[in-house]
């Protein structure tokens, strides 16, 4: 009964029925007390007039105005926050399998820390949801199609392996085309109109070196409605060895940033393997379920109805009578 708005709210107007009624009962009852006053022979009063019940009397029509306040409120179709699951939801996992990821700037490095971080997004997204993983280094690959089989998933992400170059633009645009395969495949019911709800979920740790730029990709993903949440896993003092020589791997948060903001996306940065955890909870949130206003009127209405019964039945019992 947590309410935040009301559907019809000029139904609330009646309440001042309610209030009037209330009014006029409480100056019924001062009338009648001093009418009994001022014609009735005091001496004779008590002796002739039944004994009344006492303040008590009042609960019945008490009661049922609470009642009937109730029902007006009811009428005025209240409604309140809901959660609900985006059962036909597409979202695309990408992960950077680049040489950068060997970095062990996170322990025990950045790919087995983003395989760990990955397993528990697969277990938290919401069962509906159809989840697809993309492995990228100089090219992108779709590991798993759209699927709610979170086995193949967690499969897919347990034989991830590092290869040379960094192919980010090329990972939007292969999962912005299997969100567009997949949804021209989904069975509609009648009541679904448009393609499902959609998301990637881009977890890099380096800049581009080869294919499409981010700001083609982003702005393919922007036409398409396909927001990218893009997380920089890393930090800037990373570094691999490669024949003997040490290259530094620093994030390039500039062009990930802009790959969020050009798609209508959002931008997170983790340094360690709790931090992704946390930002793939908070995503799997956001992506599987959206706030939606539902009615919440039944519960007044049953409960108005049961004290306007109560106080009808009180009334009978008290004082003989339906207030």
């Amino acid at each position: 009964m947590a309410v935040v708005d009301f559907a019809s709210p000029w139904w609330l107007a009646a309440g001042l029925v309610v209030l009037a009624l209330g009014i006029g009962y409480l100056i019924a009852q001062r009338r009648r007390r001093r009418n009994t006053v001022k014609f009735a022979n005091l001496e004779l009063l008590d002796k002739v007039a039944p004994k009344r019940p006492g303040w008590w009397r009042h609960i019945p029509t008490a009661l049922v105005l609470v009642g009937l306040l109730l029902l007006t409120v009811a009428l005025a179709g209240p409604t309140a926050d809901a959660k609900e699951p985006r059962n036909r939801a597409v979202v695309m996992l990408d992960i950077d399998v680049s040489l950068s990821m060997e970095a062990t700037d996170v322990a025990p490095n950045r790919l087995d820390a983003a395989k760990e971080a990955a397993h528990s997004f697969v277990d938290e997204l919401t069962p509906g949801v159809n989840l697809g993983i993309v492995s990228f280094a100089g090219i992108a690959t779709v590991l798993v199609s759209p699927t709610t089989d979170r086995t193949v998933a967690h499969q897919a992400i347990d034989g991830l392996k590092l290869d040379e170059r960094t192919a980010t633009g090329e990972a939007i645009i292969s999962s912005l085309q299997t969100i567009d395969l997949f949804s021209k495949t989904l069975p509609t019911d009648g009541t679904d109109t448009g393609p499902p709800p959609a998301r990637i979920v881009l977890m890099t740790d380096g800049k581009r070196t080869v294919g499409r730029t981010e700001q083609d990709a982003a702005q393919r993903a922007a036409a398409a409605k396909v927001p990218v949440s893009v997380i920089a896993f890393g930090t800037d003092n990373g570094s691999i060895t490669v024949n003997d020589e040490v290259i530094p791997v620093p994030l390039d948060t500039e062009a990930m940033q802009q790959i969020a903001q050009v798609s209508g996306g959002d931008f997170h940065q983790a340094a360690t393997a709790d931090e992704l955890k946390s930002i793939y909870a908070q995503l799997g949130e956001q992506i599987g379920y959206e706030t939606k206003q539902q009615d919440v009127s039944k519960p007044w209405l049953i409960a108005g109805t049961m004290l306007v019964v109560l106080g009808s039945a009180a009334a009978l019992v008290i004082t003989a009578r339906i207030p």
